[in-house]
């Protein structure tokens, strides 16, 4: 366990990591945080790891030990790019998994496994395969915020960046669109297609209102409102801009408004305004209470229990199957042999690589 005090060496070692940000960390929280960040750092090394941070995660992670950052779109590109043997993915359950659909070979790690997301638990595989019987021969498109299992039953994937170039790439005149409501309202508005929306919701985004905004704007008329499209439709009909994480951030590095609002988790404007400190950040901001639970403890806690890249199988002797309390000789019987049920995973799982993928290849 590497030492975690706060000591001359760790200051001079974390000090230019400190310049990046220094305008959202007080120089009294630093001294907890620097000890965690230098060990980070050096481990992740000797561990042949890499770091993916989402724009939602704090600026302690975000700028000073992550490795690449980004939306959940940048993110999917990048974990393609990657040559180390170890991911750990500060986000939250289907980033990693998307990284380890695309990375089947490399060992893909999240600090924390509660860290999920309200989008992904909206929606089952079940619940797609109901949607297909009920509208056979809809395409269905999936947000990249769902689960691997949703994701093998979709025909395509897509992020808030592409979600439009995604849909009308299809050449449908209906598509199901899952699980988020109101980016399957955003899109609908700026294409001609049909969508047929699941009724999920992000539970950050689903809070603010164009009440809190108008009321913002009448303080100050030259205030600038810039939201995600997992905002409800009142609230993208008041702002200046809607756009992904990564639209928003462009936004604000070409204007560099005064003073802005950004419509989205309260993290991202920390890390914007780290990089740009001229700029004011009036924060209506919510927080998402999965992306908190990654911290730079539970980061260094997953680095020290890797132990090498990539899975390794094990030679154990072959067990036969629990036998559960319902299991009548009939049950026995009628179960698929193992083989199938065998191969029916290998195609799930690889229907999940493929549409998985298709966030790369239609950006």
């Amino acid at each position: 366990m590497p030492s975690l005090q706060w000591t001359p060496e760790v200051e001079r070692a974390t000090a230019h990591l400190y310049q990046r940000v220094k305008n959202v960390i007080s120089p009294v929280e630093w001294p907890f945080m620097a000890p965690y960040v230098k060990a980070i750092n050096e481990l992740k090394k000797e561990r042949d790891a890499v770091i993916l941070a989402h724009n939602y995660q704090t600026p302690e992670i975000f700028h000073c030990v992550a490795d690449i950052g980004g939306d959940s779109l940048q993110l999917a590109i990048e974990a393609t790019k990657v040559k180390s043997g170890i991911i750990v993915q500060c986000g939250v359950h289907f980033m990693a998994e998307t990284s380890k659909i695309l990375n089947p070979h490399k060992r893909v790690l999240i600090p924390d496994q509660r860290a999920g997301c309200s989008l992904a638990s909206s929606i089952t595989g079940a619940d797609v395969r109901l949607l297909r019987e009920r509208f056979p021969g809809v395409p269905v498109v999936a947000y990249v915020n769902t689960s691997a299992d949703v994701k093998a039953e979709v025909d395509i994937c897509c992020t808030s960046s592409n979600a439009v170039q995604v849909v009308e790439s299809l050449n449908a005149p209906t598509v199901i669109f899952l699980p988020d409501q109101y980016l399957a309202s955003y899109v609908a508005s700026q294409t001609g297609v049909k969508i047929i929306a699941w009724k999920g919701a992000c539970e950050v985004h689903e809070r603010f209102t164009a009440n809190e905004l108008e009321a913002y704007r009448a303080a100050d008329p030259s205030v600038q409102i810039i939201a995600h499209p997992e905002c409800p439709p009142d609230v993208i009909g008041v702002a200046d801009y809607t756009g992904s994480t990564k639209g928003m951030i462009d936004w604000v590095r070409k204007n560099k408004p005064k003073r802005v609002v950004m419509v989205t988790e309260c993290s991202m404007a920390d890390n914007v305004k780290a990089e740009l400190p001229d700029v004011e950040f009036v924060k209506p901001c919510n927080l998402c209470p999965h992306m908190k639970r990654i911290t730079l403890p539970k980061i260094l806690d997953s680095l020290l229990s890797a132990r090498g890249g990539r899975h390794r199988s094990r030679n154990r002797r072959a067990r036969p199957p629990r036998r559960r309390a319902d299991d009548s000789p009939e049950k026995l019987k009628s179960r698929r042999p193992l083989e199938q049920r065998k191969a029916s995973h290998v195609r799930r799982a690889a229907r999940a690589r493929r549409t998985a993928a298709a966030i790369v290849g239609r950006r």
